[in-house]
């Protein structure tokens, strides 16, 4: 995906945990969208979630927070261990699960832990990958969300 690109469906899922199926028009003209992708078999996913969960706690009145559990290899496509580590992790945000790459797919991902910052309007604003950068990360949404007071 590029800046400026329109949100993909959230079509394919293999199965929604934490939320019932959410779709795209859910999500836009409601707030901005922070859609993260993390996997199971993912060190630096566990590494950041608690970081991710602050976040999500944080903004919960102003920005919509959806995981996506992308698999990287047979073993990560359990259910069950998606849910088991999920649990263990506080990762109480919808969990879209794609096990068929659906969404991986339509936003062209590569990375876990990835970031994908989402206006009102369903724009890409910002995305980064990899296990460090919550600064910028907050600084990012801090920008969309139009807020100057947050650190």
């Amino acid at each position: 995906m590029k800046l400026r690109d329109q949100m993909p469906e959230l079509d394919g899922a293999t199965e929604w945990f934490n939320s019932n199926p959410i779709q795209k028009s859910d999500l836009i003209d409601n707030k901005p969208t922070l859609i993260h992708f993390w996997s199971v078999s993912c060190g630096l996913c566990k590494e950041a979630m608690p970081n991710v969960n602050e976040f999500r706690d944080e903004y919960k009145e102003d920005l919509n927070v959806i995981a996506v559990h992308m698999p990287r290899s047979e073993k990560d496509l359990d259910l069950d261990q998606v849910k088991s580590v999920a649990a263990e992790h506080d990762i109480t945000q919808p969990i879209f699960v794609d096990n068929d790459h659906t969404l991986t797919d339509a936003f062209d991902n590569k990375y876990v832990p990835a970031y994908y910052v989402f206006d009102e309007e369903g724009k890409l604003r910002h995305f980064q990958a990899g296990g460090g950068g919550m600064k910028m990360l907050r600084k990012r949404v801090n920008r969309v969300l139009g807020n100057t007071e947050k650190k």
